[in-house]
């Protein structure tokens, strides 16, 4: 089979065992549509269905966004790399155990070294009295990150936590407003960006949430909780997208468009387009955490904008070395490989199939023509 056979087929059965709703998939190579389908349902329950430019709840595909536009204010020498996170936000002073506060900069941000704890930020007496965390304020939440106790420190170990909704409170103080006005100004108007926000720019275009059931795809409640791969509890806030007052949170409160979200992976993959230097998004997209023996697992080191492929082997992809990915836990997975020219899209409205199940390997098996 060629490479679309290869797609079609993986994202017809996908959908055949009743494992994701809908999906769109776009594939780009050297600059040139190889691939593009909206299949499935956006909403099941109304029967529409997936289009092209439907809207999804971006989760984590925030992140790469924010980062793009920190390293945007670093090329308009607003920040440093190594800036404390002290000079913006003078009250943000987390501590080890032992009560030593060590300095937490821009990069250890970035690259998920900082050492900030995912841990509740509410409490039990809250959680049982229905707080929403959130709309405690934006100062109010960086404030109470900073109370938790680091797991470790800064640039000795990598977690996946908090640290990108810190960064877009920074991006906030150097334009004098929200993550969005920061983020509008340095990446999304740029690029035409039009659709990704704080907020649904269409209602009629966005897709219904769905999480893993026992019998396939549930229509998520608010809040819905399921089972994940990693022993714990996914929380997912699917009404938050609709609710104005809510913190902007950089590490996955935007919602967006397939086609929005290529444009920004291809601007990287070409060298920074308008909004970046071509030197800036090279580092970005290299290994930054040389002094770990592994970041996000085996065979994985991380760069600015996501995971970063150091040993294929370990990492059991047949993808090639220097390959940069990550995803976003309502469905979604992307990936930049320099070596083939290749830049691939994977959007779901189901999680967590879309992004961390079976689904994603055989995306990815499917454009490197292996077997799964």
């Amino acid at each position: 089979m060629d490479l679309e056979q290869r797609l079609d087929a993986a994202v017809k059965r996908a959908i055949a065992e009743n494992r994701i709703v809908g999906a769109v998939l776009i594939v780009r190579q050297n600059g040139e549509l190889v691939y593009e389908t909206a299949q499935g349902l956006a909403d099941r329950e109304a029967g529409r269905p997936m289009t092209a430019d439907a809207i999804f709840r971006l989760s984590s595909l925030t992140k790469p966004i924010v980062a793009t536009t920190i390293l945007a204010l670093l090329d308009a020498g607003q920040l440093r790399l190594d800036d404390k996170v002290t000079r913006y936000l003078p009250y943000f002073r987390p501590r080890m155990t032992n009560g030593s506060a060590p300095d937490i900069t821009i990069h250890h941000l970035l690259t998920h070294t900082s050492g900030l704890s995912s841990a509740s930020i509410v409490s039990a007496e809250e959680e049982a009295a229905g707080v929403n965390r959130w709309r405690l304020g934006s100062e109010e939440i960086v404030c109470r990150l900073a109370t938790l106790p680091l797991l470790f420190a800064p640039g000795t170990g990598w977690s996946y936590g908090p640290s990108i909704d810190v960064l877009g409170e920074i991006s906030a103080k150097l334009v004098g407003g929200k993550p969005e006005d920061a983020i509008r100004q340095y990446v999304t108007d740029p690029l035409g960006m039009n659709d990704s926000r704080f907020g649904v720019t269409n209602p009629s275009r966005l897709a219904a949430a769905y999480a893993d059931g026992t019998d396939g795809p549930e229509l998520m409640g608010n809040p819905h909780s399921i089972r994940n791969p990693w022993g714990g509890i996914t929380t997912y806030d699917p009404d938050r997208i609709f609710d104005a007052l809510a913190f902007q949170s950089g590490g996955g409160g935007m919602a967006g468009t397939a086609s929005d979200f290529i444009t920004l992976l291809e601007t990287l993959r070409t060298g920074g387009g308008a909004i970046l230097k071509p030197e800036t998004v090279a580092r970005g997209m290299a290994d930054q955490t040389p002094q770990l023996a592994q970041a996000q697992g085996p065979g994985w080191k991380f760069g600015y904008f996501g995971a970063w492929l150091d040993d294929p082997q370990a990492a059991q992809s047949p993808a090639p070395r220097g390959l940069v990915r990550w995803g976003g836990i309502y469905g979604h997975n992307w990936f930049i490989d320099p070596v083939n020219g290749l830049t691939v899209l994977s959007m779901t409205n189901t999680g967590l199939e879309g992004s961390d199940g079976a689904y994603r390997e055989e995306i990815r098996n499917a454009v490197y023509g292996v077997a799964g």
